[in-house]
């Protein structure tokens, strides 16, 4: 899993943010679009792409998009 690919996988659910924006130590929950239904599309995007189960908690609980990689990370 590379961190590259994972931070586009990310930038790729929100639809109204600008791809450029994301970055490693993006804080994604300070988006405008973050939203619940945000929380569920990346829960859903991460167990499509990464076959990686991840709660809303472990969501929640990350800051930046590294550490939602991290999480993933230990999770394969």
């Amino acid at each position: 899993m590379e961190l590259n690919n994972f931070i586009d996988n990310v930038a790729s659910q929100f639809e109204d943010t600008d791809k450029s924006y994301f970055a490693a130590d993006t804080e994604f929950k300070l988006l405008d679009e973050w939203s619940s239904l945000a929380v569920l599309l990346l829960i859903s995007m991460i167990d499509e792409k990464y076959h990686v189960i991840i709660t809303g908690d472990e969501v929640m609980a990350a800051e930046t998009i590294d550490d939602l990689f991290n999480v993933v990370k230990e999770k394969l």
